[in-house]
């Protein structure tokens, strides 16, 4: 049997708890010991009863909490050999020979060269009595996975760290607040965000908010009388009609010549260039405190689940691995490297070679950049000389999604900065049939970015018979030239009946894009959908109140969640919950799956359980209702526990969108518009889909990803996501192998 430590280190960061909560269940469930080391790398110099074991219940209800349970603090002891010396000796003797680290670069770092002077600590340790010569043949190396826990997401290798959405939300949701009180009064508000070698939290808040200008510290402003430009651009705003100016700037943002851009510095020059009230709003550690989003939750899960297996499989020849994401995927490379390019990148900045440092943050990074560039200007740019200008219609199609009014406004922008027409027509396809549209103007979009619904208007009408004839003639007659298709299934079927109407209609013969935006997450040719990032984080808040309201009274809840037929937001939302079940309708539910679940939970509260939540599919069985699952489980439990329902419905679609889902939106628009000059300018007419499939971005034609789709239950064929139910299922349940030690199995 083998035996895991693990330990935080460094900042605390949203989602650690979940880290933990995965890692001793995955260790536990796979036969291992795990023992917790409580205040990080202090606690492991220090050893006794700072490293214990830690069983299954003990990491129970911190899946919804911030900071870290077992504490987190910066040992200058660990930094030295002799504290060093003391950590290996306290891992040997609990006989803990894999460690996983959540923390930095710093406490990565560091575990590494405990690895590295592993052999020559363990003769030290033999040749000064302290451990025996069977305890130096036992442990001959220490076998290490790395979890990164930063909420600046500053780690190459990564596409994202433990804690970054989460603070996301927290900047996203103040900045959305200071807009409305600033634009009440007119006001300039200077916000500064977290990240001293990291521009991250700074550039995708200013993305998602609408910012109206952003500092970074891997590309400062271009200029040396950048306060002239910036102040240049938020004056010719508010002559078009901007009530408010937002300016975001990361803690260690710099200028060219490397000195530091502050805060108060920023407010002084506006206020002084602008001549009115400038206010700033420094937001500190409130970013890294609370509860940690659904991604975090589900993605530290994940990478916890990784860690562990890293370790079981180790030998004496692996290196050191990094445990981190790359789109929906968990990767794995090798640590040191991954610390070196990090230093490299803080290196980079510190020389001035802001080049190299915005290459090596990658491609999404430096297109995000390029593409807030042009979201902050003022007004477009003007039309070359020459240039063709194309007219692009948008529209949203389906049910109302959140990212839907953030995608329009990016596609707006985008379009009209390239010299290009935008139309918005109304009301879906209906616009398209009654000609009822308008044209887009630069500040028609301002404020989009954080509005939910969709300020279009959106419906399920799909085309046919006369509709055809009737937008064949609105796209003649405005000269449509592309068509952007914001929305869910109901936006792909037109999209492909107008493709297959072309024979009879010519006008068709336009390129047509669809972006994936809808909360269920059912589309084909992406694997995320603009909007299920929001719902699922309404529906992990809804049942965070479940949750206290059940555990008070000794409650069992079912929780009826939307997806139709695809369990998306069951399954992922049981992942970031710790719900004990997910009835979906992929799998189906059975008599004997009911039966399964009533012994569950009867087991369960016989033996102290307080609180118990099912969710269950809308569709997941046409008679195993919401209500027939509560009263079964209610006349089975008598006295045990009550049982309650909470069908969610709306609330889900609704809500201003996440940050993940805005930013989400913008990528897809950005590539969406891209699409549709490329196309038109070769005088092509494709008609594809946008998405995100493994860790990068495609356009798939959308004849062939219709053969990826089931049409009788509206939702893809093959979905990424099942590949997580036994995950889920895991690490809600205690597997056969653990149990009290009266036999009976433990909760």
């Amino acid at each position: 049997m083998k035996r895991i430590g693990v330990l935080t280190s460094g900042g605390d960061a949203q989602g650690m708890n979940a880290a933990l909560r995965a890692v001793v269940r995955a260790g536990l469930d796979r036969g291992a010991e795990v023992y917790a080391i409580y205040e990080g790398y202090q606690g492991l110099v220090k050893g006794g009863d700072a490293i214990l074991p830690i069983n299954w219940n003990a990491v129970g209800g911190i899946l919804q909490m911030g900071g870290t349970a077992i504490g987190t603090a910066r040992s200058a002891e660990f930094r030295t050999r002799e504290g060093r010396v003391r950590a290996v000796a306290n891992l040997i003797k609990n006989g803990i020979d894999g460690l996983v680290v959540i923390g930095g670069d710093g406490s990565l770092t560091g575990a590494d060269t405990m690895r590295s002077e592993w052999s020559s600590i363990l003769q030290e340790l033999l040749d000064t009595g302290r451990i025996s010569h069977a305890e130096f043949d036992k442990y001959p190396y220490l076998a290490i996975a790395g979890l990164v826990g930063s909420i600046d997401n500053d780690m190459w290798g990564t596409d994202i760290t433990i804690g970054a959405d989460s603070a996301l939300h927290r900047i996203t949701y103040a900045v959305d607040c200071i807009s409305s009180t600033a634009a009440s009064h007119q006001r300039a508000f200077v916000v500064e965000v977290m990240g001293r070698n990291s521009g991250y939290l700074a550039l995708m808040s200013a993305l998602a908010t609408g910012a109206d200008w952003a500092f970074i510290p891997e590309s400062p402003p271009d200029v040396d009388n950048w306060e002239e430009k910036m102040c240049e651009v938020l004056k010719a705003g508010r002559r078009a009609g901007r009530r408010d100016s937002i300016v975001i700037v990361a803690e260690g943002a710099i200028d060219r010549n490397g000195n530091p851009i502050e805060t108060e510095y920023v407010r002084q020059v506006l206020q002084d260039r602008l001549h009115e009230d400038v206010r700033t709003t420094i937001l500190g550690h409130v970013q890294r405190g609370g509860a940690p989003s659904a991604y975090d939750r589900n993605m530290s899960t994940l990478v916890g689940v990784a860690a562990v297996d890293e370790l079981l499989n180790a030998t004496a020849d692996s290196m050191p691995q990094l445990i981190g994401m790359k789109g929906n995927r968990v990767m794995r490379l090798p640590l040191m490297e991954c610390v070196e390019k990090t230093h490299e990148i803080n290196a980079a900045i510190k020389e001035r070679n802001f080049t190299e440092a915005m290459d090596l943050r990658g491609r999404n990074y430096k297109e995000s950049f390029q593409i807030l560039r042009t979201l902050v200007r003022a007004l477009p740019h003007d039309p070359k000389p020459g240039q063709r200008r194309l007219t692009l219609a948008v529209m949203t199609a389906s049910a109302p999604s959140p990212g839907m009014n953030t995608a329009v406004r990016a596609a707006v922008r985008l379009g009209l900065d390239r010299g290009h027409h935008l139309l918005g027509v109304s009301n879906s396809f209906l616009g398209l049939i009654n000609d009822d549209m308008r044209p887009f103007k630069w500040m028609d979009v301002d404020h989009w970015a954080s509005m939910g619904g969709s300020e279009l208007g959106t419906n399920r009408h799909v085309p046919s018979g006369k509709d055809f004839y009737a937008i064949a003639r609105t796209i003649e007659e405005r000269q449509i030239d592309g068509l952007l298709i914001i929305g869910g299934w109901a936006g792909y079927q037109s999209a492909l009946h107008l493709l297959r109407e072309r024979e009879n209609f010519p006008a068709f013969q336009i390129p047509i894009i669809c972006l994936p935006a809808t909360i269920n997450n059912n589309l084909p040719g992406s694997e995320l959908s603009v909007g299920a990032d929001t719902a699922l984080n309404n529906i992990v808040d809804a049942v965070n109140k479940i949750k206290q309201s059940a555990v008070a009274s000794r409650r069992c809840f079912v929780v009826e969640v939307m997806g139709k037929y695809c369990g998306y937001l069951a399954l992922m939302s049981m992942l970031a919950t710790g719900a004990e079940r997910a009835y979906l309708h992929e799998e189906g539910v059975t008599l004997k799956d009911l039966y399964h679940d009533v012994k569950l939970l009867n087991t369960g509260f016989e033996h102290g359980k307080r609180l118990g939540v099912m969710i269950r599919n809308e569709r997941a069985h046409p008679l195993y209702t919401t209500q027939f699952m509560s009263n079964l489980f209610e006349a089975e439990g008598g006295d045990l526990y009550e049982v309650r329902t909470s069908v969610l419905g709306h609330l889900q679609q609704g809500g201003d969108p996440s940050p993940f889902d805005r930013i989400l939106a913008t990528r897809y628009a950005y590539r969406c518009i891209n699409f549709l000059e490329e196309e038109a300018l070769a005088m092509k007419d494709n008609v594809a889909c946008i998405g995100i499939q493994g860790s990068a971005y495609h356009v798939t034609p959308l004849e062939e990803i219709v053969r990826r789709y089931d049409v009788k239950y509206e939702r893809a064929k093959e979905q990424w996501w099942m590949d997580l139910r036994p995950t889920a299922q895991m690490l809600a349940q205690p597997g056969p192998q653990y149990y009290h030690e009266n036999g009976e199995k433990m909760w």
